[in-house]
C-alpha cells in the first residue's frame, strides 16, 4: 500500500451560510467519510489548517503575513490515506463532503524512503 496525501481546498464559502444544526451535519457526513476511506472503525487523522500563516521567501530574508490566495486557491486542511495506487486513492476521494460546497481536494503520493 502506498500513502497519499489529500489537500481539502476551497469550500469555505457555503459553511457561513449553515446554521448550528446543518453544521453539525455536515460535520457527522466529515467523520463517516473518514472512517469509510481508513478502512477501520476509526477515522484517519486529519488535521484542519488555521486560515492565516507566514510566508517566507529569499531564504529567509523576506517574511510576510499570508497566505492571500483566493479562497478556492487555500489549503483548508489535510488528511493521509493508504491505497494501492493513485487511481484508487481519486476514486476514495470523490464521496467527500467538501465537493458540497464546491471544494477540492489534491491527491498526492507521499514518496517513502
Amino acid at each position: 500500500m502506498k500513502q497519499f496525501l489529500y489537500l481539502f481546498r476551497g469550500g469555505d464559502d457555503g459553511y457561513a451560510s449553515l446554521s448550528p444544526d446543518e453544521m453539525q451535519a455536515h460535520m457527522i457526513k466529515w467523520t463517516e467519510w473518514m472512517t469509510v476511506i481508513s478502512k477501520n472503525d476509526q477515522p484517519v487523522p486529519d488535521a484542519p489548517l488555521h486560515g492565516g500563516g507566514k510566508i517566507v521567501k529569499n531564504a529567509g530574508k523576506l517574511v510576510t503575513d499570508g497566505p492571500f490566495a483566493e479562497g478556492k486557491e487555500l489549503v483548508g486542511g489535510y488528511v493521509i490515506v493508504e491505497a494501492e495506487d493513485t487511481d484508487a486513492a481519486v476514486e476514495m476521494s470523490k464521496t467527500c463532503p467538501i465537493f458540497e460546497f464546491n471544494g477540492f481536494i489534491e491527491v498526492r503520493e507521499i514518496v517513502g524512503e
